[in-house]
């Protein structure tokens, strides 16, 4: 059983951050699950900190956009918002190239919160990233 509302191609959801923070650093969603939502990011120059290595950061940017879409995905959009309430992340394994996907799965799907549990692997499905997501789910209000 699926828990979206609506379910867009991945290519539809990453042209939806072409212009704006997942643009520039380059996450791409890549699958649509029945209950987890994945996307990939380039890890290069401008994911990474002065030192080379994936900048936290960037690795909580990548949570954050994947937990905020899949909050989006199941909820009527034209009468709420998603809007990110608190995000923590602990940072396992320094990593300075390569790809890092992130897979969201729900803790819980309220009506007014939705809490997401967040993991970036390396491409050998090593863990970089766990990160937990709490997104406010607000009424929409009218500009009259």
């Amino acid at each position: 059983m699926s828990i979206w509302r609506v379910v867009p191609t991945p290519d539809e959801l990453t042209a939806r951050g072409g212009n704006s923070m997942p643009g520039f650093l380059g996450i791409r969603f890549t699958e649509v699950g029945p209950d987890f939502l994945r996307a990939s990011m380039p890890v290069n120059e401008r994911t990474h900190q002065p030192f080379g290595l994936l900048h936290g950061g960037a690795s909580v940017a990548l949570a954050e956009t994947v937990g905020s879409v899949a909050s989006m995905l199941c909820v009527d959009t034209g009468e709420y918002l998603c809007v990110g309430q608190e995000i923590n992340a602990n940072h396992l394994r320094g990593i300075s190239s390569g790809t890092v996907t992130a897979t969201a799965k729900p803790f819980h799907l309220g009506g007014r919160s939705h809490v997401w549990h967040i993991e970036i692997r390396d491409e050998s499905e090593r863990l970089v990233c766990v990160s937990r997501l709490t997104m406010a789910i607000v009424e929409r209000r009218s500009r009259t």
